[in-house]
């Protein structure tokens, strides 16, 4: 057993005990990984759908891969469709549209595609962003310019967790990751 710090989270009264990961000298993270663990997803997903029950969209978007099951599981619960704005072109995607944005689990810059088959769902309609953790916003800003492109309105932003000191915007989360900084 390793010597790794946890932080305690709540989900929809499920307990998981988060692995602290340093993404910087002197900066520890709670890594928040859903992938797997049905229980999460199933309790996150519910929770979810009762904070966005009164909101009217017709389709969920969300960025691949750790909330793609979250998405299927949101989608299911709400009756409605969901799309995956995907991180690799494939050909056939056809004449899908794209937005860069910078991942900060990678550090590099990455592309979102919204694949010409989904184009419709979204296409002049009112849809959810989701993702599983919201830190700096920026994959939820590039899901927001694939939106852009295809004329679709983004009525709600949601997660299940935010995370570090981003002040400001509404986004209907489950709860708070902190970041840990060392004094």
């Amino acid at each position: 057993m390793s010597g790794r710090d946890y932080h305690a989270v709540e989900i929809n009264g499920l307990r998981r005990e988060l692995p602290l990961f340093e993404v910087a000298p002197g900066t520890r993270i709670a890594v928040f990984n859903l992938l797997g663990d049905t229980e999460v997803v199933e309790a996150a997903a519910e929770a979810l759908a009762e904070r966005l029950a009164e909101v009217d969209f017709d389709a969920v978007v969300t960025a691949e891969t750790k909330s793609v099951p979250l998405v299927y599981e949101l989608a299911r619960r709400l009756g409605t469709p969901w799309v995956v704005l995907r991180k690799a072109y494939k050909p056939y995607m056809g004449e899908a549209l794209s937005a860069e944005t910078q991942s900060i689990t990678t550090g590099v810059p990455q592309t979102l595609y919204l694949d010409e088959k989904d184009l419709p769902l979204v296409r002049d309609r009112r849809v959810a962003l989701l993702d599983d953790v919201i830190s700096t916003g920026s994959t939820v800003e590039g899901m927001r310019e694939v939106m852009d492109a295809a004329n679709a309105e983004v009525v709600v932003e949601a997660a299940v967790f935010t995370e570090g000191d981003r002040p400001g915007h509404d986004i209907v989360a489950l709860g708070h990751l902190p970041v840990f900084r060392e004094r």
